[in-house]
This record gives C-alpha cells, structure tokens and sequence, in this order.
C-alpha cells in the first residue's frame, strides 16, 4: 500500500456520518429515526390482514443513512415504543399483542432490515451507488416479506400467507426500494455539493 493511500481520507458511507460523530449525535440521530419511523407509519393504506405503509421504506432507510449497528438500534429502539404503548406502529397503533399477531413476523423483520441495508451501505452499497443502494433496499424488503409471510403462514396458512402478506406489497416493495436509492443519492449529491 502506497503512503498516498494510507493518508488518504476515507469516505463516509452516508452523508450523516453518524459513527463518526459525538455520542449525543448519535442518541439525537436515534430520537429522530424514531420519529421518522413513526411518521412513515401513519401514512398507510389499508389491506387485509396486514396494512401497506411507507415503514419498510424508512427502515431501510435509517439504516442505510445510520450504518448497520446504529440502524438497528433505532428500529429497536421504536419497535420498544410500539411495545409500551406509544402510538408509533401502523396506523398509530401500539400494544403487545402487535408482536403476537398477523403483524409480528413484520415488526421482528424491521431491525433485520435495518442492519442489512446498513451492512451493505458501510461496504458501498450507498447513495454513491444508486444501483447497489436499490438492489440494497430491494433485498430488504424481500426478506421482510419473507419473515413476515413465514409468521403470517402459522397463523393463516401458507398459501393465503402468500396471497394477503406478500403479493400485494410486491409493487410497493419496488417502488419504495427505488425511492429509498434515490434518496440515498439526492441526501449524497447535496452533501457533495456542500463541500464543494
């Protein structure tokens, strides 16, 4: 390795940066993920027995932005909220017997989701990469679907698992993978533009 690429300066993976920073950066980028995973949760449209809302889009992409151990400390972090009876699931719902019913399979994916997305933005699958960054958040989605359907299955049987908690948000996965890579990208184009 030359001297020039040891002095180097090595990119952030994300514009935020966040393993970088102080630790009440990163308690405040813990509260804020919150909220945003809260606020995307309300924006819903009803389906039976699972809701679609814009949850897997943000997060996939709290944990694209905050790396994989921060990511998943978030979405921890708002699934313990949901669970002690803070208004932030679906739809403002809240309680225990979320992590018990058709819902559960979902909401015990998000964390999983969150560290994936994370994990491969660390190693360039990021708003540098739009295309990685897609296939990123397209990968996630999956494997929510997939952890979702299995739980869903023991409650209703695999083939209407299939038919009510994954065909129908196989579009929706698309177009929010697509629209989590271009936020990537936009939030990595300004910060480019910033410190130019």
């Amino acid at each position: 390795m030359s001297n020039a690429s040891k002095t180097a300066p090595r990119l952030a993976f994300s514009p935020l940066d966040l393993p970088n920073r102080s630790l009440g950066w990163q308690v405040a980028a813990v509260v804020l993920g919150s909220v945003l995973l809260t606020i995307a949760s309300y924006v819903e449209v009803p389906m039976v027995p699972v809701p679609m809302t814009m949850q897997t889009f943000a997060v996939a992409l709290v944990g694209a932005l905050f790396g994989w151990r921060l990511g998943g400390i978030t979405v921890l972090a708002w699934l313990a909220e949901g669970a002690s009876g803070l208004p932030v699931l679906a739809g403002g719902h809240a309680g225990l017997h979320h992590f018990a019913g058709p819902t559960a399979g979902y909401l015990f994916a998000f964390p999983v989701m969150a560290v994936l997305t994370g994990w491969l933005a660390e190693r360039g699958w990021n708003g540098r990469r739009v295309g990685f960054a897609f296939v990123s958040m397209l990968l996630a989605h999956g494997l929510c679907l997939a952890l979702g359907a299995a739980w869903l299955a023991t409650i209703i049987g695999v083939e209407q698992a299939i038919v009510h908690g994954v065909t129908p948000f196989l579009l929706g996965a698309v177009l929010k993978s697509a629209l989590g890579a271009a936020t990537l990208k936009a939030l990595q184009a300004g910060k480019t533009q910033q410190a130019a």
